[in-house]
């Protein structure tokens, strides 16, 4: 489809008379790489509902017809120092704040828009509501810093928190409340009667998410600066809420993140159980011989060996690396999970890997004992 259909048929299609009816207006990135056919979709939503909505896409982040040109001017991944790849699928520049206030000017109720930075969503209607100018850079990034802090959802208010045991209820995790006043300092709460919990900390902690350097968060409508912010707890609400100001602007550069997808061949992942003494031991012993073993017949068939292998006992620590702490008795834990992944360009390849991870059942160590979701998928 191309875009999230959840967003259509749960978000939407059973609230969609309260939606007109209390004139809420929408504005969601669920367009994903088809933001037409997400919108074809709310229509049909609206239309069964007897609803009168106005809906607005927002379109030209979808760059493949550029492909030819961008892939002439030697763009590589500098990364892996590999050449523009073949076999491109999807090519999306993240668009700003403004297309969305257009879209909102012209009267849109729902506006549905392709790739996007995710704070826009929040900073787009700020700048309708308030009439944000281009060149108020610090407005710009105060509203975007609103947008940046609930992009996450639940994550503002407790979810994923360092201190989680203070957190309550996350069957019942509210999700979070902007109030924003157009001088660009704002309130974050969430509703009554909800779970989670909104702190300093929660808030602090989803502040620095994905930055980078915040004195240089760069988007398309604003570079921000963060490095001053305050975050102040607020006495009084349920639940708790903080106000936030502080932000600072500057202009944004000259170009937009793209984000490119291409194939690149074939993954399949096995999660095995394996109980017993020395139950790391057994579970890596058991991946070294079911890849020796493919790569037998990968040799006989005249195929490539693999060009990615993961191998992990979870709940051996293997995840802190040399930090890990093995047990006294040097036999480490009497139960763990093997997780197998393999990456090959040719799906045959992964396809022999799927059926024969099944020998270790009967044919390598005891207490091996399952594939979890069954044969591994390709």
């Amino acid at each position: 489809l191309g875009y999230t259909p959840d967003f259509v048929s749960t978000a939407m299609a059973p609230y969609i008379k309260d939606i007109h009816r209390k004139g809420v207006r929408v504005i969601s990135n669920a367009g994903g790489i088809n933001p037409l056919a997400c919108a074809a979709a709310l229509e049909e939503v609206a239309k069964k509902a007897d609803v009168d909505l106005k809906i607005a896409v927002v379109a030209g982040d979808d760059l493949m017809s550029e492909k030819e040109n961008i892939k002439g001017a030697g763009i590589t991944d500098l990364e892996r120092g590999i050449q523009f790849p073949e076999g491109i699928h999807s090519m999306n520049a993240y668009l700003g704040a403004r297309p969305i206030s257009r879209a909102l000017d012209l009267g849109a109720d729902i506006v549905v828009t392709g790739r996007c930075v995710d704070s826009a969503i929040v900073l787009g209607p700020l700048i309708h509501s308030f009439g944000w100018n281009r060149d108020e850079f610090d407005l710009l990034a105060a509203g975007s810093l609103a947008g940046h802090l609930i992009e996450c959802g639940a994550q503002c208010t407790g979810g994923i928190f360092t201190d989680w045991h203070a957190v309550p209820d996350w069957h019942n995790i509210g999700f979070p409340i902007v109030e924003c006043s157009s001088e660009g300092d704002f309130i974050l709460s969430k509703p009554p009667d909800t779970g989670g919990l909104i702190s300093f900390g929660t808030v602090a902690e989803q502040l620095v998410y994905e930055l980078g350097n915040p004195q240089r968060y760069l988007l398309p409508d604003v570079t921000c600066d963060f490095s001053e912010v305050s975050i102040t707890e607020i006495p009084g609400f349920d639940g708790g809420a903080v106000k936030v100001q502080g932000a600072k602007g500057s202009p944004p550069s000259a170009f937009y993140k793209v984000n490119a997808t291409y194939l690149d061949g074939f993954r399949a992942t096995a999660v095995c159980p394996v109980g017993g003494p020395k139950a790391a031991q057994k579970g890596k012993r058991t991946a070294e011989s079911i890849l020796q073993r493919t790569r037998l017949i990968f040799s006989q068939l005249g195929y490539e060996d693999y060009s990615a292998v993961n191998i992990q006992v979870l709940g051996s620590e293997d995840t802190y690396g040399p930090h890990a702490r093995r047990s006294v008795d040097g036999q480490g834990p009497r139960e763990g999970v093997l997780w197998l992944a393999v990456h090959h360009k040719q799906k045959e390849a992964v396809e022999i890997f799927s059926r024969e991870v099944a020998s270790a059942g009967t044919g390598m160590a005891p207490g091996l004992t399952a594939i979890v979701g069954g044969r591994p998928r390709v």
